[in-house]
């Protein structure tokens, strides 16, 4: 029996990751294919909660600079990562995953409100939480959002979805001699102004010595080779103790 590193852990994906090859909206097949890697992990009898970005749909900052108030650009950014938690609800429980959304704005019809206690007993009994609407307040991100949830439910780590295997020194796509990075600090992080999660979720994390483990979400199986150990894509943490 493969042996389980991480037994409580907070998946961030981003909006776009739920787009697949359209670009915008959401992919039936993408959202399928998440879905049954998170069913596998929960097999496994880890603990799962989801933050889901809302850039396939509407990004605030993007609507903010075209001279729209921000304030109001981020409430629909919020709005539309309720939508994308919503579908992953109902992808996760086609699968017979059982699931509970819980929303930072208040919207009873559809999603449970924020209460950390309850989500903690949820993640216990083994259902996957989904918190939307980031923190329910503007100016933040769901990158922010996810580093809050994953120090309230206190998760072990935040897993970061991506389409790249980790974080690379240059743009891997512009520059040949890009070299991967397995392990950074919070501190490289920050200083580099690498594009890992916004500079308030890294330090949020860095206050709170949470690692960050960034890895490639297209290739199949990943989430579960994070869970048990295996060295993939790049972890971020505090000191220069080997991940």
């Amino acid at each position: 029996m493969a042996t389980i590193k991480y037994r409580r852990i907070l998946l961030k994906l981003s909006g776009e990751a739920l787009a697949g090859e359209q670009g915008y909206g959401i992919d039936p097949d993408v959202i399928s294919g998440i879905a049954s890697e998170i069913k596998e992990v929960i097999g496994l009898g880890v603990e799962i909660a989801v933050v889901i970005g809302g850039g396939n749909i509407f990004r605030g900052l993007a609507a903010s600079s075209k001279g729209m108030d921000r304030a109001s650009a981020d409430y629909m950014g919020m709005l539309a990562t309720v939508m994308n938690s919503l579908a992953m609800q109902d992808a996760l429980e086609k699968q017979g995953v059982v699931t509970r959304v819980q929303s930072a704005i208040d919207m009873q019809q559809i999603a449970e409100p924020y209460i950390r206690r309850r989500a903690v007993r949820h993640l216990e009994k083994g259902r996957v939480v989904i918190f939307s609407a980031g923190t329910g307040n503007p100016y933040f991100t769901t990158d922010t959002a996810a580093s809050l949830r994953a120090m309230e439910i206190n998760a072990e780590v935040i897993l970061k979805a991506t389409k790249v295997d980790g974080i690379y020194s240059a743009d891997p796509k512009k520059d040949k001699n890009a070299v991967k990075l397995p392990t950074l600090t919070y501190l490289e992080v920050l200083q580099k102004g690498l594009q890992v999660m916004d500079a308030t979720a890294t330090s949020l994390c860095m206050d709170n010595d949470l690692p960050m483990i960034i890895f490639d979400m297209t290739h199949r199986g990943n989430i579960k080779k994070v869970v048990l150990g295996d060295k993939i894509g790049t972890i971020v943490m505090g000191g220069e103790e080997d991940g």
